[in-house]
């Protein structure tokens, strides 16, 4: 049998989930490969099987599962402060640049090269989706009742404008009857698969084969404390802007993104689609337009791609707090959107990570898992869909009949420049099967090329 590594210090476990957080680009499957290399293959912390496991739990919280899995292994090796530092380095990348960015675009987003870059990001960001969707489609339509599942929350939320939440919802609930009825289409796994090349042996690592109740030595109480003192963290500021700030931008923030830190299930492509309804249709805090670029940021900056959801915050204070120094109210705006995102994700963790064994073998709670999975693949279509309408075309309508309710373009307004970097985007991305750093990198030229070329 291999040797077992050595068990690192968390001084040492510290550098190496900061080399995880400057290495995470691409979304959350690139994230968790990055993960799966280093805290697997390189240094054995624990198995492929493992793994996996803490992935599938990870997969039945709302939140982001990359940052949480992080968060979840830190616990597994170190306890609460293994938590705190593999789930808070995880995010301080993302948090740093998005910030300064957003500082960037509001301050020169409309100026010559920037707009340029950001025009050629948006065609790179609606190629990367529609991979998204491609992607998970694999891994969640098995059958034809997933199928079916996916393509009535597609219509759902692109025809009827139905809520996010009622969609994951309803989902669940078809899967957990479905199962309870020992439906078979409901009982295969709703996990992400293999991840990685298989073979690392869990008896061979640090963590072994058992179910640690109690990582490091410390017991469950402290879980729970930890977990109980983030909801705190979390709920106090919110009640006390609520209290001091009623109908103020910065209320509205901190309600809308508890709400999201609630029923993000899904991954972020899933909750994006929501945000764009609210954010720019209810709120107005941004522009379908600038929401892209947000994304953009988020897609070529390390961390969570949920992030985007500072850059949502930063833009909608910066615009409708009335304050004689927008940018500090866009950068507390900002930062307040991220606090609400992420102290729920230690508090899911805390919580639930000792019940962790009951939830898996809960095949009713696997198969809801399951059904709202194909779920998103519906809503990620649809928000490929509402991106290409506002990259491809100038001129948008809402059409209202009744119970439908959808965007449309005017065909007259379609924007060649655009339309014409999308498909090279999207050749890039599916025929030539480039990676997203060079898809990103080259769409953003040759955006800054159009730019000075006069065609963008």
């Amino acid at each position: 049998m291999t040797e077992r590594p050595p068990y690192p210090t968390l001084a040492e476990a510290t550098r190496v989930w900061a080399r995880v957080a400057l290495l995470s680009f691409g979304g959350p499957a690139g994230q968790i490969a990055v993960m799966h290399r280093i805290t697997v293959e390189e240094r054995r912390w624990l198995g492929d099987a493992r793994f996996l496991h803490a992935l599938n739990f990870c997969m039945l919280l709302p939140g982001p599962e990359a940052q949480q899995l992080a968060t979840y292994i830190g616990w597994l090796m170190h306890g609460v402060r293994g938590a705190l530092v593999a789930g808070g380095l995880f995010i301080l990348p993302g948090v740093v640049s998005i910030m300064a960015l957003s500082w960037i675009y509001a301050i020169w987003g409309n100026v010559g090269i920037v707009a340029g870059l950001f025009f050629g990001l948006k065609a790179a960001v609606l190629a990367i989706v529609l991979q998204a969707v491609v992607r998970v489609g694999k891994r969640a339509l098995k059958n034809r009742t997933m199928l079916t599942v996916a393509a009535l929350s597609f219509l759902a939320i692109f025809a009827f404008a139905a809520p996010f939440p009622l969609i994951v919802a309803a989902a669940a609930l078809i899967g957990w009857a479905g199962a309870r009825a020992g439906l078979p289409a409901f009982q295969a796994n709703g996990g992400h698969g293999a991840v990685g090349k298989a073979g690392v042996d869990d008896a061979t690592t640090l963590l072994g084969e058992e179910p640690a109740d109690d990582p490091g030595g410390h017991g469950r109480s402290g879980a729970f404390k930890a977990g109980f003192g983030a909801l705190l963290l979390w709920l106090a500021p919110v009640a006390l802007i609520m209290l001091l700030l009623p109908g103020s931008v910065f209320a509205d923030i901190a309600v809308f993104f508890s709400k999201l830190a609630v029923l993000t299930f899904g991954g972020a492509y899933a909750v994006l689609a929501w945000v764009a309804q609210e954010a720019v249709g209810t709120y107005g805090w941004l522009s379908s337009r600038e929401m892209l670029d947000g994304l953009g940021m988020a897609e070529t900056t390390p961390g969570p791609l949920i992030m985007v959801l500072q850059f949502v915050g930063f833009m909608g204070a910066f615009r409708e707090a009335g304050w004689d120094h927008p940018l500090l109210a866009g950068t507390l705006g900002g930062l307040l959107a991220s606090w609400v995102t992420f102290a729920p994700c230690f508090a899911w963790i805390f919580l639930g990570a000792p019940f962790m064994e009951t939830l898996r073998a809960n095949k009713a709670l696997s198969a809801a898992l399951s059904a709202v999975t194909a779920a998103v693949v519906g809503v990620i279509l649809n928000l490929a869909l509402w991106f290409a309408i506002h990259v491809i075309w100038r001129e948008v309508v809402r059409v209202e009949a009744g119970p439908l309710s959808l965007d449309l373009p005017v065909l007259a307004s379609v924007d060649w420049a655009a339309a014409g970097l999308s498909a090279l985007a999207l050749y890039a991305v599916f025929r030539l099967k480039l990676g997203m750093a060079g898809v990103l990198g080259a769409a953003a030229l040759a955006g800054i090329a159009l730019h000075l070329a006069g065609l963008a």
